[in-house]
Formats: C-alpha cells, structure tokens, sequence
C-alpha cells in the first residue's frame, strides 16, 4: 500500500484545489469597526448558486480516524465549493485529488494548522473531515439547495494508501 506523507498547508500549494482561509499578511486587509478591527477581506470563493442553492452555514464535529490514516474514500460536489473552518485549536488533515476523472495516483495530503480553514473548489476530490487530535468542531460553510451535490467514489485496493503525518 502506497503511504503517502501530509504537506505543510499553504495558499501556493493548494490553489489548485481550492483556497487556504486564513489571516495572513500575504492577503488584503484594513480597519473596520473604528479602528477596532482587522478585516482580512475577500478570502475565499464561495460558489453555490448553481440550480438555485444558497450558502448554508453548518457545524461538522468530526472523531478522529487511527492512525496511519487509510484513505478508502473520495468525493466531490458538482454544484459547489465548501469550506471548513477549525473552531479549535487542533490541526487536521486536508485529503485532496484534483478535478475530473479519478485518479488515487494524484492524491495529496496537507496538514493544516489551527487557524487555517479550506475551500474546496467545486468538483474538487477530497476526503471527509480528518480531525488528527481529539474530536474537533469545524464552520462548514456550503450549498444547501435541490440536487445531488455529492459525488464519492469507494477506493479500491489498489487504490487505498494511508498518510502519515
């Protein structure tokens, strides 16, 4: 079984995939709020218009899988992006293949950091939730509409791999 190592997460690396949401000095900001306040603007593409949906904000609380992590599962949504945000201050694991047709050879795994949130572009492979220390809370922020926006595909032996982190 191939073993895959998770990556650092960073905007450079995972713009293929989607967006890195977080507060850095690397992306616009300015003051709001009197002064009070650091708005770091614009962060991620939130699509999910298609057949009439509309954004939905919702918790995930995701448990943890043992380690090595085996990845047995893949999916996307067709009709838009979705994002996670860590409500706590534990890091996670971000599975990811790009978009189109299968490919378990082009999977990669980034950890993320506390503080750092993801925005799968729409059609984007990736795996659940990975929480890596204790049972985490997660802002997800996706589509809530009419029609079949999730896509998964089971892994088969030969395409199954565990990531270390």
């Amino acid at each position: 079984m191939r073993v895959l190592t998770a990556e650092p997460l960073t905007a450079d690396v995972f713009k293929p995939f989607g967006d890195v949401i977080e507060a850095t000095d690397r992306v616009r900001q300015f003051g709001i709020n009197y002064g009070n306040t650091v708005r770091f603007h614009d962060l991620a593409l939130v699509d999910v218009d298609a057949n009439r949906g509309r954004a939905g904000m919702s918790i995930f609380r995701s448990t943890p899988l043992p380690l090595p992590v085996l990845i047995e599962l893949m999916e996307y949504h067709p009709l838009s992006s979705q994002a996670f945000m860590p409500l706590g201050p534990k890091p996670y694991l971000v599975v990811v293949a790009p978009k189109g047709d299968f490919d378990a050879a082009q999977i990669r795994a980034f950890k993320a950091e506390p503080g750092q949130g993801v925005n799968y572009h729409a059609g984007t492979w990736h795996h659940f939730c990975l929480a890596l220390e204790g049972v985490s809370d997660f802002l997800v922020v996706d589509r809530i509409g009419d029609g079949d926006n999730c896509v998964e595909h089971h892994l088969d032996e030969a395409e199954k791999l565990s990531v270390s982190i």
